[in-house]
């Protein structure tokens, strides 16, 4: 379990009884793959030859274990690479998203968080830190409720408070980011009240259907990149699961700074 995220995503390993029968499969077509083998060699016999061979040498069960993370992760990492060429212009460009720090910068740096999430407000501290470090980092904010209702509302007054008064959205966001509890419709309109948004305009704009289209816009790109928990960043090539602190994700704001890469 990803112990830094809000929500982990699962899978992906095989166990070592599906691998072992995978190597059988591989093991028993050496030995059937001619017509004349075929009849020579039953089944029964395929399978005492395979299962000597296993408990001769059991340190293969291991070797393909870890074969086989490998080639998951790089193929993985493959499609996220991929799937980031061909969403790029939704992912840092889309009219439906919040930027913070240098709208003009030349490194982008994209969060995908959700107000309910802990792991997210304790990521908070890092993002105004590497804002205030590091004056070309653009940062692009994607509101990716994944807690429940309670996180839908919250993101819906989110969304209207960055159609109704952008200028305020900072202040709206650091309040949620900030507050104890649970995050809501109710805590969230009377963060963007507090924050001086005109509360008739706010609801006005919250019966349009912005929220709807921006979460879908954003449940399809988390879909496409992989992603299942918050927080999660895309910086350069590189997807970035969880609360990973402020050293790592600096240390890719520098280097892609520096040489166009996250690592030089």
């Amino acid at each position: 379990m990803n112990l830094i995220a809000c929500v982990s995503r699962t899978g992906g390993r095989m166990t070592t009884s599906v691998v072992t029968l995978a190597l059988f499969a591989v093991i028993a077509m050496t030995f059937v793959a001619s017509p004349a083998r075929s009849e020579e060699i039953d089944r029964g016999a395929v399978e005492k030859i395979v299962r000597e061979y296993i408990l001769q040498n059991p340190e293969i069960i291991s070797e393909a274990l870890t074969e086989l993370d490998k080639r998951q992760q790089e193929a993985e990492a493959a499609a996220r690479r991929q799937a980031l060429t061909d969403a790029s212009d939704v992912l840092f460009n889309s009219t439906r998203q919040v930027v913070m720090g240098n709208p003009e910068g030349s490194v982008t740096l994209v969060e995908f968080f959700d107000y309910n999430c802990g792991y997210c407000k304790r990521a908070y501290g890092d993002m105004v830190r590497l804002i205030d470090e590091n004056p070309e980092l653009r940062v692009v904010l994607k509101e990716f409720p994944v807690l429940g209702q309670p996180s839908v509302e919250a993101a819906q007054v989110a969304v209207a408070v960055n159609a109704v008064a952008p200028d305020k959205y900072g202040a709206f966001h650091e309040s949620l980011m900030m507050q104890r509890g649970q995050a809501n419709r109710a805590s969230a309109i009377k963060a963007a009240i507090d924050a001086g948004i005109d509360e008739a305009k706010l609801q006005e704009a919250m019966a349009t259907d912005e929220a709807g289209q921006t979460f879908e816009e954003v449940y399809s790109l988390a879909n496409r990149l992989g992603l299942t928990g918050t927080p999660s960043y895309v910086i350069g090539e590189d997807v970035v699961m969880g609360a990973v602190g402020y050293d790592t994700l600096q240390s890719k704001v520098s280097a892609l700074s520096d040489c166009g890469q996250t690592s030089c």
